[in-house]
Order: C-alpha cells, then structure tokens, then sequence
C-alpha cells in the first residue's frame, strides 16, 4: 500500500487500561494506524499498565475488543507478540530497573526525599515570587551521608531525572513544526515514583525507542513532555522517535470531550447501535484533512490519509455529523447485514420497508409497533388532522378496506369516490390513523404487513372517538 516516496513508519497506541476507550484515543489511534498501513509500515499496540491500583484486565480486554470493532488491527502487542516483548508495561520491569540503574551510576539521575508537603510549598514560593513553579532541585546534591540519615528516618525516595543546564531541546513536531525548549525552564522531574514503578515520562520514551518506533502520535497535551523524553533519551543513548501532537477533540462547549457531552467512549457508542465504519468516518475527518469528502472504506482512509494535514487547532466532535455518517454506511449495507445489525426476528420485508427510516436499532421499534403492536397516544398535530378528517372518514375508509384485499390503491379510489376527498386531506388521516406519524415508509407496502384486524381496529376507533 506504500508509495514509492513513502518510507514505511511504525507507529503505536500506547492506552492505559484504566477505562473505556474514549473518542479521543480512538481518533489517535486510527491516525497511527492509517499512518503505518499508508506506509507499509508496522502498527504496535502497547499497554501501559505500570499504575497497578488503577489498571485492570478487564479494561485492557475491552479496549482491545472496541479497537477490534474499530477495524485497528495491531502488527505487535499484549495478544501476538513480536520481537521487542512484552508489549505491557507491568512485564517490562527488569528493563526499567536496568536503566534506572545505568542513570544513577553515571550521576544522570538522583534520590528525591522531598514530602508532598514540602514540594508545595516551595511551589508556593515560587508563585509569591512570580516565577513558574517547577522542581527547585533540593536533592541534588545531597551527600551519601544525607540521604543515608533521611533513609534512616523512614523516608521513602523518588528517582528524579538531573536536567542538563543551559540545554536548548529542538525537534520538528509533525503538527506544530520546529519547536524550541530551554532545559533550564524545565526542572528535574520523577522518572520513579517511592513505590519503585517507572513515571509516564520514562517507561513511555524508552519503550517506544526500544520496540522501534519511529512515528510517535499524540494530543497536544503532551507536547510539553517531548523535550524532557527527548533528553532522557539522549542521556540513555537510545534513539528518539520522531513526534506529532494533534490538536484535542472536544465537545460543542469547546471542553475536552466527556460524559457530559453524551457518549464519549466507543463502547458507548457501539451499544448504541453506530456502525464502526460510521465512527471511522467521522474519527477521520476530526482535526485531519484528507483529499476527499466522500464516504470511504477502512482500506480506502489509508489512502486518502494525509499526515501533512494534521490539525493544531481543536477538533469539534458533532453528534449530528456522526448520525450523516450513519446513514451514509447504512445505505451501503446489504439487507441482510442491516437484519443482523437490528438484531430482531423481523421478516425481510419489514427489513426493506424500514430501511431507509432508521439511524439506530431503537428507530425501527416504533415501526415493530405498527405492524404488530400498539400505536403510542397521538401528538398534538397527528389528532388535529384526525379530528379535521371526522368520524366518517374512517368508517368509511374501515369498510372501504374489507373490499381492498389491502391494496392501497384500490383503498384509496374507494375513499375518495365514498368521501369527496383527495390529495393530502385523503392520505395524512388515513396514515396517522394507521401508523400514529405524518412521515415514514411507504404507506402501500406497511398496510399488507399489518394484519387484517389490526387495520380495521386503527380505523374503526377513529370513527367511534374521531
């Protein structure tokens, strides 16, 4: 699938499991993934487990299975393996600890016996003091003997990274371009929390150095991390991939996406009935500019993807675009895969005629209703036009249809002899009474479906309460 001018890329998803997958990643993940499979390159999935109190199986299962959903097959990870293993974090201790190790004999990392207490108020100080609070390095240059007396006194350690002074990290970030940070505005930082687990800062720069990646994607929140992922990899002598930061997907309000917007993870969105390749199409057009605006397959993104195009700025998530999409799929499908996708004993002329008047599984239950079941109380506008029509309207149009054999043609020309009506004053009453809506399928095909003695009954209860 590569061009000749692309060099293949390999990129990754990194999610901790610690929830649903949310909106957000998904999106990350489809560019990484579109990014590789454009390429010919290689799409890893790693799982960054390390927090032990909020990480469980069962998340990492189900974002699994909502990435699968998704159609984000993964080259290496937890499930198949490959040759930089294991691909989750909580397995990969050793490795840490070998590094951790080779920092703090070289000096490049240090013990911190600092309480949470005391790192805030000296960033308290610092604010006072009108400048950025960041780490003041209090235990950089304890001696042996002063840590051995803090260790005496029961305080547990952090590992912090020493920061390099007067360095100036640049790196070209995909999105954002040529980026610049001076290494004295950052202050040393944990790369080893007390209980002995690798930071996010560490484990996630030199995991992605040692499975090989070359392309690193990710929301612009973190574009403050790279510089300080950069120079812990250049003080381990390991590569560092190239990075990219994507502007974030938030909500109408202009917040990051959540709950509070509706549905914000794919799981969410599934149970909903949304087809995948609808929540693709939409993923795909949220923050990146592609070379069309057409509906497009899974393999056909891959194509039209355009890393180039990447957005900074945020990216509005729209239910109403998502439902376009929807539809969009939904004529695409066979009648046999909608059947499956409305996961019902309906007949395969109830899948036809309501096809087209469907976005979600739960649209086609009113329409159950009307062929099988009972109509709900009508709305305002729907008794206004059974009122209008009056109670012998549909006594005649009652016995009208015992002589039809349910053709509505032959209904109609029989209500408008016995009635005088036409147009719009014959149809609308006669649909309202027998469906309950002003709007849906075809009133021709609907009527056979719905049994005899439902029909009559719709009509004979108008004409007794018009």
């Amino acid at each position: 699938m590569s061009s000749n001018h692309e060099t293949p890329v390999i990129t990754r998803f990194a999610p901790s499991p610690t929830g649903s997958l949310h909106l957000g990643n998904a999106r990350t993940a489809l560019f990484s993934h579109l990014w590789a499979r454009k390429t010919g390159g290689k799409f890893i999935l790693r799982i960054e487990d390390t927090d032990s109190e909020r990480s469980h199986l069962r998340f990492r299962d189900q974002l699994m299975a909502d990435m699968r959903w998704l159609g984000l097959d993964w080259d290496e990870g937890p499930d198949v393996g490959g040759p930089a293993g294991p691909y989750s974090q909580a397995e990969r201790g050793e490795f840490y600890r070998t590094l951790f190790a080779q920092l703090a004999t070289r000096e490049l990392a240090y013990p911190c016996y600092c309480t949470a207490e005391e790192l805030e108020l000296s960033r308290k100080l610092q604010r006072i003091a009108g400048r950025p609070p960041r780490y003041a390095g209090t235990c950089r240059g304890l001696t042996g003997a002063q840590r051995a007396e803090r260790e005496g006194r029961g305080l547990k350690a952090t590992l912090r990274f020493a920061v390099p002074a007067d360095l100036t990290v640049e790196f070209i970030d995909a999105v954002h371009g040529p980026q610049r940070f001076a290494s004295n505005d950052i202050g040393d930082f944990i790369i080893r929390r007390e209980d002995g687990t690798p930071a996010f800062f560490f484990c996630n720069a030199v995991d992605d150095s040692a499975m090989g990646v070359t392309q690193v994607l990710r929301g612009d929140d973190h574009l403050t991390n790279t510089p300080r992922q950069i120079m812990l990899l250049d003080a381990l002598g390991m590569r560092a991939p190239a990075y990219g930061h994507v502007g974030l997907l938030v909500g109408q309000d202009g917040a990051p996406l959540s709950k509070r917007h509706g549905s914000a993870s794919a799981d969410e969105f599934r149970e909903r009935g949304f087809l995948s390749i609808a929540v693709l199409n939409h993923l795909f057009r949220l923050g990146h500019a592609g070379d069309t605006d057409g509906w497009l397959t899974a393999a056909d993104m891959a194509v039209h993807f355009r890393p180039e195009h990447l957005g900074r700025a945020p990216a509005h998530f729209e239910e109403s675009q998502l439902m376009h999409w929807q539809k969009e799929s939904l004529a695409r499908m066979s009648s046999g895969d909608i059947h499956a996708w409305l996961a019902a004993d309906d007949p395969q002329e109830f899948i036809e005629l309501v096809r087209h008047n469907v976005v979600l599984p739960q649209d086609a239950i009113p329409w159950r209703a009307v062929v099988r079941g009972e109509l709900q109380p009508l709305d305002a506008e729907e008794r206004r036009i059974v009122a209008a029509a009056g109670a012998d309207f549909f006594a005649a149009a009652a016995l009208a249809y015992e002589e039809s054999d349910a053709d509505l043609k032959v209904l109609t020309k029989l209500l408008k002899e016995r009635t005088g009506r036409k147009g719009a004053e014959l149809f609308m009453p006669l649909r309202v009474a027998l469906t309950g809506q002003l709007h849906g399928p075809e009133l021709a095909p609907l009527l056979k479906l719905i049994p005899p003695q439902i029909v009559t009954h719709r009509l004979l209860s108008h004409a007794q309460n018009p």
